[in-house]
């Protein structure tokens, strides 16, 4: 378990599968970022899943994970399934949305290599994912993970199921205003606020940071 000294502002994160904008716009602000590794698995949501921008709008990507026997699940102790082709659909479709995007060319090999290799656990695998975003967009990571299960309290903004597909980010972080940008489908469908980190660095690249 962590300490807060002085009321220091920390900020509690669930682990995300090519997490939305909003969740990155958490680690560059001058404040603890603290992942937590000991809540139960959470379904439908962003831990295992990202929505990118394709040329027919907006497409879900989900990590199939192995059934638990158990109703109940750490986080960590959630393994990825691979008994369908996902990572060749996955990154199929991210080459199909953002290959003509401006810097898609400069971060796909970094990136691709998470769809060419296997990962036994999700929990690890988010976290690889995010550090390596971090050192393409040029953001300091200093994000610490839980000792044990971290309860609500002072000084703690809990953003572990805030940040979610199926909730209203105004009314759970309405301190976030998504940056705009234009994106490759932008003629065809119009802006789309908050996808995923994906969308923000191929399509900004260098500014990423900045626009976060």
């Amino acid at each position: 378990m962590f300490h807060i000294w002085l009321v220091q502002i920390v900020i509690l994160l669930s682990t995300a599968y090519f997490a939305p904008i909003q969740y990155y716009s958490k680690l560059v602000q001058d404040k603890q970022v603290v992942i937590e590794r000991h809540e139960h698995y959470n379904k439908q949501s962003y831990r295992n899943r990202c929505t990118i921008y394709s040329a027919n709008g907006l497409l879900d990507l989900a990590v199939p994970v192995v059934k638990s026997k158990e109703p109940k699940i750490l986080i960590t102790e959630v393994e990825i399934a691979y008994d369908t082709l996902w990572q060749k659909l996955h990154f199929k479709a991210i080459e199909s949305a953002y290959r003509r995007s401006p810097f898609y060319g400069y971060y796909i090999d970094d990136l691709g290599v998470f769809f060419n290799s296997r990962h036994r656990y999700l929990y690890d695998f988010n976290m690889q994912i995010m550090r390596t975003v971090c050192r393409l967009a040029k953001i300091p990571f200093r994000a610490t993970e839980s000792q044990d299960y971290t309860k609500p309290g002072e000084g703690i903004i809990d953003l572990r199921n805030s940040i979610h597909p199926k909730i209203d980010r105004q009314e759970t972080d309405p301190g976030f205003i998504p940056p705009r940008y234009t994106q490759v489908f932008t003629n065809k469908w119009g802006f789309k606020p908050n996808l995923s980190i994906l969308d923000l660095l191929f399509n900004m690249g260098p500014e990423t940071k900045d626009r976060l």
